[in-house]
């Protein structure tokens, strides 16, 4: 009897879950078509995944208790780590601009986890192209994009824990530049043991920002009409302030064991962004006896005029000695800009 009402639990909670996908999913397509301010915000480089894991998975992550892997997507997956966790990621991103992120928990005893993580986009040397010179100035410049956080997480129960990260984020084209800090909050509750897991997370919270810089700074005479005046008056061009990319995540994850060595990971993720139409990302992992990964997944279903699609990739874990390492790939397709590719290499101590 106690077995037959412990189903009967399990398949109202479902039930009540499937209910609730439902009408996010009607929330998420009727939007589709509305107004999706794309281009509004800047610092875009803080929507570029890091993950090879989670990418693979069509970034479906926020659900995910992937610890250093997942903490991107929710930070309140750190709250899983018990060890120090460090990772690398690269990534080749358009017109050979590099992505690379570095990463690392410290479990600090019964007060949490604290991590450290750093971003960094480089375009390369471009031409200085002008409207008289238009096949380059002889001058070379750069475009250059930097976020350092400090983030913690804390398990609050067995079942439920909360995380926060708060970043430095500096964006540089030639020699101007803005800076400015953002703030990221998530939490992670498991239903069951090893059951279904919710996630909800809010990213790139924080100020407006806005370039400044000696490419900004200019001479002008103020009366070319006139013989004599100060001719190299100094002036500033002022730009506009323009918001971050924010990104609201909420998600589900389930873990199917299908046999003694192996398990299959489904994950879906809701995506309501500041800048763009809300969409929805579905992702799948099959794990074979915690050594070797297969990993699908789709990009932001239901957005209208989207790029991005199909995702795919895997991974390889084991043990070394004193440590753990995990080595993963993805690739993403992106439509007619082609598709990216993303490593990632972690070790546990």
């Amino acid at each position: 009897m106690r077995t037959l009402g412990k189903l009967a639990m399990d398949f109202r909670t479902l039930g009540a879950l499937a209910s609730t996908a439902l009408g996010a999913l009607a929330l998420l397509v009727s939007p589709a078509h509305a107004q999706t301010k794309v281009g509004t915000t800047m610092a875009q480089f803080l929507k570029i995944e890091p993950s090879a894991r989670i990418i693979a998975m069509g970034n479906a992550g926020v659900s995910l208790p992937g610890g250093i892997d997942a903490a991107w997507y929710n930070p309140a997956a750190l709250a899983s780590e018990e060890a120090i966790t460090v990772l690398f990621s690269h990534g080749e991103w358009f017109a050979d601009i590099g992505h690379d992120y570095v990463a690392g928990a410290f479990p600090m005893g019964r007060w949490g986890i604290s991590s450290l993580t750093v971003t960094s986009l480089r375009s390369g040397d471009m031409d200085v192209r002008t409207v008289t010179q238009p096949l380059g100035t002889g001058e070379r410049f750069s475009v250059a994009s930097l976020a350092v956080g400090l983030g913690y997480a804390l398990p609050i129960t067995d079942r439920f824990s909360a995380g926060g990260r708060i970043s430095y984020v500096q964006e540089t084209i030639w020699n101007s530049a803005f800076q400015t800090v953002t703030f990221d909050f998530g939490t992670l509750y498991s239903v069951s043991d090893r059951g279904l897991r919710l996630g909800a997370s809010l990213t790139n919270f924080g100020t407006q920002g806005r370039y400044d810089g000696r490419d900004l700074h200019f001479l002008y005479d103020n009366d070319p009409d006139i013989n004599g005046d100060n001719s190299s008056l100094p002036g500033e061009r002022f730009t506009d302030a323009f918001s971050l990319p924010v990104m609201f995540r909420v998600g589900v994850g389930y873990p199917v064991r299908l046999s003694q060595a192996s398990i299959l990971t489904l994950a879906a993720d809701a995506f309501h962004p500041s800048d763009n139409a809300e969409s929805m990302s579905l992702g799948a992992e099959y794990e074979f006896r915690d050594f070797v990964a297969l990993r699908a997944g789709y990009q932001n279903l239901f957005l209208v005029d989207s790029e991005v699609g199909v995702t795919a990739g895997g991974g390889l874990h084991g043990d070394l000695s004193e440590y753990t390492y995990r080595i993963d790939y993805a690739w993403a397709d992106h439509g007619r800009l082609g598709g990216t590719h993303r490593f990632s290499l972690g070790f546990e101590f």
